[in-house]
């Protein structure tokens, strides 16, 4: 059977733990967890040492990440004894993100998951269907043409009080950002605060017509013209 064509259980019905466990059943050390260091990350982290899965952690290092995103990571590593895994771009060109910054998104950060998901038959992520209308649609289990890989989301139906709430019972490191207006958080050139009533991720990219970084979309990353 081709791997894309995987008969899957009721994954929507279960909890993240238990399609966590699924997925490391049936993917084994096959399976990595990606991470932005965002607070899905402290939350996916601690979930997966609870329930002792051997997964390889993958961070991809844009190099342009906020000081306190990598002083999360530090403190996630040594909380939790990780072995990372760190994939960087090739080779950045300066500024990028002032003139292309989809070409910039790509070299930093789509190029380097294809890198980091060679060899991987799924992929552990912590998207959200809450964070914005690109992810509503999102389900637990996905097939990825896109990386050849099925993607694990055992967080899609959390909203973000339920993440917090996690955090907090857990007493998990978390990225201070959160807590200064940074729902979500990328590049330091690419993002800021959001305002109340904006999406979690209106602070990515903001005034542009970009909605995504291109690491989970098979799709285009830029809105339709209006026109």
């Amino acid at each position: 059977m081709a791997l894309a064509s995987l008969q899957l259980p009721d994954v929507e019905s279960m909890s993240g733990e238990e399609l966590l466990v699924w997925a490391y059943e049936t993917f084994g050390k096959r399976m990595c967890l990606t991470c932005s260091w965002q607070r899905q990350s402290s939350a996916l982290v601690h979930m997966v040492s609870e329930l002792g899965l051997d997964v390889d952690v993958i961070e991809l290092d844009t190099l342009v990440l906020f000081p306190e995103t990598y002083a999360t990571r530090d403190a996630l590593v040594e909380r939790y004894d990780l072995t990372l895994k760190s994939f960087r771009p090739l080779d950045p060109p300066d500024r990028l993100w002032e003139t292309d910054v989809d070409r910039c998104c790509a070299i930093r950060k789509v190029e380097p998951l294809e890198r980091a998901l060679a060899g991987y038959d799924a992929w552990i992520t912590g998207i959200r269907r809450g964070q914005s209308a690109t992810r509503a649609n999102a389900q637990k289990v996905e097939w990825s043409e896109r990386y050849g890989v099925w993607k694990i989301q055992p967080l899609v139906d959390w909203d973000s009080k339920r993440v917090d709430a996690y955090i907090t019972v857990n007493e998990i490191p978390y990225n201070p950002l959160h807590d200064q207006g940074y729902p979500s958080i990328g590049c330091i050139h690419c993002t800021r605060p959001v305002a109340a009533g904006e999406d979690e991720r209106a602070g990515r990219w903001a005034g542009s017509n970009k909605l995504e970084c291109g690491i989970h979309v098979n799709a285009p990353l830029i809105k339709e013209s209006n026109d």
